[in-house]
């Protein structure tokens, strides 16, 4: 009966320090969550919960628990929830999940821990784009020991389109640089530097290196502490493959030929295997004699095809392995992506550009005059196509499983070729902005390309793309590759001047043209829907005046 009524108090015990958990589940929260609180700060809380009625033997438990160093604010789930389990209550662990799932950062704040570290942050290669899984570190603008402050640029990071500036998030220092200047193929949320409150613990990271396993790896110690037994039951069966070991490793001895080393040397000399001459030997081995007549029986026809071989071996290749670049990268992979998912088809026209050219020149004419910028051909071709997608906005579109999705906004993405690989810069709202205005952005986007200094803004959100390689390259046609997800780009070729029959036998004129090609996604748009485009496409380019109305 002693032992039932100690058992009895003992339950009621726990059931009291469960009921009071509940009611002050809101300071664990805070306790945990706000990683600015101090160790002196989160004991008054507690103490708060002491005058509530714990017993002696619970005070005992939440002090050891304060006293634990090994507590990381960004750890893993299953960490938060080991700790809840030790207070015994359901409902404050709920909430400390809920915190941590809204708090899925780059930047992890550590505790000090057995190794002796100091409070710590360890920052994340950041995503920068919506379709970067990797980057690389370009160059640190601030070295280790260096103080940084919100705002502040610490490195450029070369994402799978451009050079990004990383900017600080929190002031403190610079403690250890992980990754270097070059490092590549880093992957999205690895570490790649830790930055400190305190000046004085910089020190303390100068041989700091992160674990490769993170998190996983407490995860994995403790079912191997709590169920020996049965790890070392699975352990000893899978450690004995000694039967096939033993006949694997001697060979037949049914298939060894004997034979003396100048015989072996002769027959290698003269290409001639062993296995096809009988011995003469001591009991059947092969001697130089058996070599010597099979050579003979063979006759000189076949010591000649010997020195062939040496005589024809071709010369080795010479050549450059040259590194993949991020944007050479992600570029293969889209294209290739574009062309085994999109069924493309292609439609061909040729436009007469000698109105176009005659108003291109009054317009270089004002422009010069006012110190503007000059006015391409492709700027022309940017505006007439921007507007016969307003004209007909169906190749104004994009693919998804569910639906076709209809841009009310025209951003015309022109492609521009660097040294560093193929970058396409988008002009927002191409139909309402005039030729000066989208001149000066596409040489100003030309511009920053060149220099790899693009920003995401300068190249997303793009609805249709135009690839001119007539007035650089001088190339005739070409057929582009759809850039997804949008529906349809335009290849642009060169002009050419041509001979145009006039109504009588021997009247004739000159006439300049340029033959442009619309590759189009076949799911959202039909063949008609592309000749309809290009009609008025054409209509826009063979009378510009009327782009003006």
């Amino acid at each position: 009966m002693a032992y039932a009524s100690h058992v009895i108090n003992h339950c009621r015990k726990i059931k009291n320090v469960s009921n009071i958990l509940r009611q002050e589940h809101a300071i664990w929260v805070r306790w945990i969550s706000h990683d600015a609180h101090s160790l002196v700060r989160k004991r008054e809380d507690v103490k708060k919960v002491y005058r509530q009625g714990y017993e002696p033997m619970e005070r005992e438990r939440i002090s050891e628990f304060l006293t634990c160093t090994t507590v990381s604010i960004g750890s893993s789930k299953n960490n938060l929830s080991r700790i809840t389990m030790n207070f015994r209550n359901p409902m404050a662990g709920s909430l400390f999940n809920r915190e941590l799932s809204c708090s899925q950062l780059h930047l992890r704040r550590g505790f000090a821990s057995d190794s002796g570290l100091p409070p710590h942050q360890e920052i994340g290669m950041p995503s920068l784009s919506p379709t970067m899984t990797e980057g690389n570190i370009a160059k640190w603008l601030k070295k280790e020991g260096d103080k940084i402050t919100p705002g502040e640029v610490l490195c450029e990071v070369e994402t799978d389109k451009a050079t990004v500036e990383m900017e600080c998030m929190e002031e403190g220092y610079l403690a250890k640089i992980i990754k270097g200047d070059g490092s590549k193929d880093i992957k999205v949320g690895e570490i790649i530097a830790i930055t400190v409150e305190d000046e004085e613990d910089i020190a303390k990271f100068k041989d700091y290196s992160p674990s490769p396993s993170g998190a996983s790896a407490p995860a994995q110690q403790e079912p191997e502490a709590s169920t020996p037994p049965k790890q070392e039951a699975v352990e000893k069966p899978v450690s004995s493959p000694e039967p096939t070991i033993s006949k694997s490793s001697s060979p037949p001895s049914e298939d060894r030929i004997f034979a003396s080393p100048l015989a072996r040397k002769l027959a290698e000399d003269h290409n001639v295997l062993l296995s096809n001459i009988k011995g003469t030997g001591p009991e059947g081995s092969i001697v130089k004699a058996d070599i010597e007549d099979y050579l003979a029986s063979r006759g000189k026809e076949v010591s000649a095809p010997t020195h062939r071989p040496k005589d024809t071996t071709p010369a080795a290749l010479d050549y450059l392995d040259i590194p993949h670049t991020q944007i050479r990268k992600v570029t293969a992979s889209r294209l290739l992506f574009s062309k085994q998912t999109i069924p493309h088809y292609y439609l061909t026209v040729d436009t007469c550009v000698d109105k176009l050219m005659d108003l291109r020149s009054q317009l270089n004419s004002i422009q010069e005059a006012s110190g503007g910028k000059r006015i391409s051909i492709n700027d022309l071709v940017i505006k007439a196509a921007a507007l016969a997608l307003k004209k007909v906005p169906q190749c104004n579109s994009s693919w998804t499983d569910d639906y076709i999705r209809q841009y009310n906004n025209v951003n015309i993405n022109v492609a521009v070729q660097t040294d560093n690989g193929l970058y396409v810069p988008v002009i927002r709202d191409a139909d309402k902005k005039g030729l000066s205005k989208i001149a000066e952005e596409v040489k100003l986007l030309a511009q920053k390309a060149r220099e790899n200094s693009l920003k995401p803004e300068d190249y997303e959100g793009g609805t249709f793309t135009v690839s001119n390689l007539g007035g650089p390259f001088g190339i005739k046609q070409f057929c582009a590759i759809i850039n997804p997800p949008q529906a349809g780009i335009l290849a642009v070729g060169s002009a050419e001047k041509r001979v145009v029959p006039g109504s009588g036998s021997e009247q004739f004129t000159f006439a300049n043209f340029m033959s442009v090609t619309l590759s189009c996604d076949h799911r959202v748009i039909d063949g008609a829907i592309g000749a309809e485009w290009l009609k008025a496409f054409k209509g826009y380019i063979e009378n510009p005046e009327t782009m003006l109305l």
